[in-house]
C-alpha cells in the first residue's frame, strides 16, 4: 500500500527470535492483565455499581474487535514488526510516524508511574526511601531488557503466571465463599440487586464507566509485538486473537462478578483494592499482605513491558527513518540496546519529575499520555477497514478474516469515538482529553517538520 511500511532495519541489526511459545503464550495472557484490574477497578464499582459487569463486558467487546483486526492484518502482513506500523500501511507515513511515536510516549509514561507504584508498595518492607527503590526497580528492568528478549520474556512468563493463578484462585475461593460450599449462607448472587438494584446510579453511569474501564483493559497488544521474536510470529498473533474473548470473561468480568458477589458494591472504596476487601470479608489470612504482592508482581509486570515496548517500537521507528538511525543499532544478543537505554533515560527522567514536581509536570505527562491509546486503537481499526478494502479489491482475500467485515469493524470505530467524545464531556477527564489531543497534533506538526526535511 506504501513502500516503505515494508521497510527494515539492516540484516546486521536484526532482533531475535529467542522467545519461545510458552513465553508468548504467558506474554498474551499477562498482558491484559494490570495494577488497573486490582486496584482501579474499584473507582469503576463504586461509580456504577454491579451494572460495571455489563461496562466490562462492552468494553472487552471493543478490545476484543481490536485484536481481531490486529489479528487479521498481522497474518496477512507477516513482515511488520510492530501493530503501530498497521497504521502506516493502511493511511500513509503521517499515521505510521505518529502512531509509532504516539505508542512510545504511551508507555514512556507508564514507566515512571509503574515504578514509583512498585515503590510505594516495597516501602512498606524495606527501610529505603520511595525515589530510591524507583530507581533501582528501573535499573533492574533496564538491565533485564538489554540482557536478552528470552530474559524478558521469562521475566513475563512468571509474573503472568503468577497475575493468572492469584486470579483463578480468587474466582475459586470467592465462588465457594458465596454459594455457601466454604461458608455458612453464601450470599450467592442476591448482592447484585440488593443494594439498590443492579444499576443503582443509572445505565448512563454504567456507559460513562467505559472511560475509566477501558485504560485498565490496555496491554493486550504487547504480544503482536514480541510475537516478532519468536519463531512463528502469524501462529501466534492468530492463537492470541481467537483466545482474548476467554481472558477477557474470566479475568475482569469473572474476577469483578465474584468480588460483587462476596461485598455489596456499596462497600467498595475508591482506591482501595476490591480484591482485598473481598479477602477480608472471607477472612482469608493476611488477605492485605497477599494482595500488596500480587500488585507489586502486576505492576513489576508492566513496568518490565513498558521497557520493552518502548525499545522495539523506537527499533521499528529508526528503521523507517522516523527516529534517529543509531537506534537501530542491536547488541550482540540482538537486543536494540540504544532503545532500551532511551527508554530507561526517559524513565528515569519521568521519576525525577514525579518527585520533584508530581502536581506540575508529571500531572501534565500523565494527562498527555492519558487517553492516546484510544486515538492508537482507533487508528488501527481505520487502518483495518481500509487494508481489507483494497485487498478484497485485489482478490486477495484475509487468512484469518476480521468477524462481520465490514460491520463490526464500523462498530468498533464508532465505540472508540464515542469514548473519546465521552472523555471531551467528562469534568473529571476534561483535561486528559484535550492534553492527549496536544499530543497528537505535536506528533503530526513533527511528522511535517521532518518530512520538509527530507524533501527540503
Amino acid at each position: 500500500m506504501n513502500e516503505i511500511a515494508s521497510a527494515v532495519p539492516a540484516e546486521s541489526n536484526t532482533l531475535s527470535r529467542s522467545l519461545r511459545p510458552r513465553h508468548v503464550t504467558m506474554i498474551a495472557i499477562g498482558g491484559i492483565v494490570g495494577a488497573g484490574l486490582f486496584v482501579g477497578s474499584s473507582a469503576a464499582i463504586a461509580g456504577a455499581g454491579p451494572a460495571i459487569l455489563v461496562t466490562y463486558a462492552l468494553t472487552g467487546f471493543l478490545v476484543l474487535l481490536i485484536m481481531r483486526m490486529l489479528g487479521e492484518m498481522a497474518v496477512g502482513m507477516p513482515q511488520i514488526r510492530s501493530f503501530t506500523e498497521f497504521a502506516r500501511v493502511g493511511l500513509g507515513n503521517w499515521a505510521g510516524f505518529s502512531v509509532g511515536w504516539l505508542y512510545w510516549f504511551f508507555w514512556v509514561v507508564v514507566v515512571p508511574v509503574e515504578a514509583i507504584a512498585g515503590a510505594a508498595i516495597l516501602e512498606k518492607w524495606i527501610a529505603m526511601p520511595t525515589w530510591e527503590i524507583g530507581v533501582v526497580l528501573m535499573a533492574i528492568m533496564t538491565a533485564v531488557n538489554l540482557l536478552s528478549a528470552r530474559a524478558y520474556g521469562e521475566f513475563e512468563f512468571w509474573f503472568s503466571s503468577i497475575k493468572v493463578t492469584a486470579i483463578v484462585a480468587f474466582i475459586l475461593v470467592a465462588a465457594a465463599y458465596a454459594f455457601g460450599l466454604i461458608s455458612q449462607g453464601g450470599s450467592g448472587f442476591t448482592n447484585l440487586t440488593a443494594h439498590g438494584g443492579f444499576a443503582p446510579s443509572g445505565w448512563l453511569a454504567a456507559l460513562a464507566a467505559v472511560t475509566t474501564v477501558i485504560f485498565s483493559m490496555m496491554g493486550a497488544e504487547i504480544v503482536t509485538i514480541a510475537a516478532v521474536e519468536s519463531p512463528e510470529p502469524a501462529r501466534a498473533v492468530a492463537r492470541m486473537s481467537s483466545s482474548v474473548i476467554t481472558r477477557i470473561l474470566i479475568f475482569y468480568v469473572g474476577s469483578i462478578l465474584m468480588v460483587l458477589c462476596v461485598v455489596p458494591w456499596n462497600l467498595v472504596v475508591p482506591g482501595e483494592s476490591p480484591f482485598t476487601l473481598a479477602l477480608d470479608t472471607m477472612h482469608i489470612p493476611f488477605a492485605s499482605t497477599i494482595m500488596a504482592w500480587i500488585i507489586l508482581t502486576a505492576v513489576l509486570s508492566c513496568l518490565n513491558s513498558a521497557f520493552y515496548v518502548c525499545s522495539r517500537v523506537l527499533f521499528v521507528l529508526a528503521g523507517h527513518g522516523d527516529a534517529p538511525r543509531w537506534l537501530v543499532k542491536t547488541n550482540k544478543r540482538q537486543v536494540p540496546s540504544h532503545s532500551v537505554m532511551l527508554a530507561s533515560v526517559a524513565g528515569f527522567a519521568g521519576v525525577i519529575a514525579a518527585i520533584l514536581s508530581p502536581s506540575r509536570v508529571f500531572a501534565f505527562l500523565l494527562n498527555a499520555s492519558g487517553a492516546l491509546i484510544v486515538y492508537i486503537y482507533l487508528a488501527i481499526a481505520v487502518s483495518q477497514v481500509r487494508v481489507r478494502m483494497k485487498n478484497e479489491r485485489e482478490g486477495k482475500p484475509p487468512v484469518l478474516p476480521m468477524w462481520l467485515f465490514p460491520w463490526l469493524s464500523y462498530f468498533a470505530i464508532a465505540g472508540f469515538l464515542a469514548v473519546l467524545v465521552a472523555l471531551a464531556i467528562t469534568p473529571a477527564r476534561f483535561a486528559e482529553f484535550w492534553t492527549s489531543a496536544i499530543s497528537v497534533a505535536v506528533a503530526l506538526v513533527a511528522y511535517a517538520a521532518v518530512r520538509r526535511k527530507r524533501h527540503g
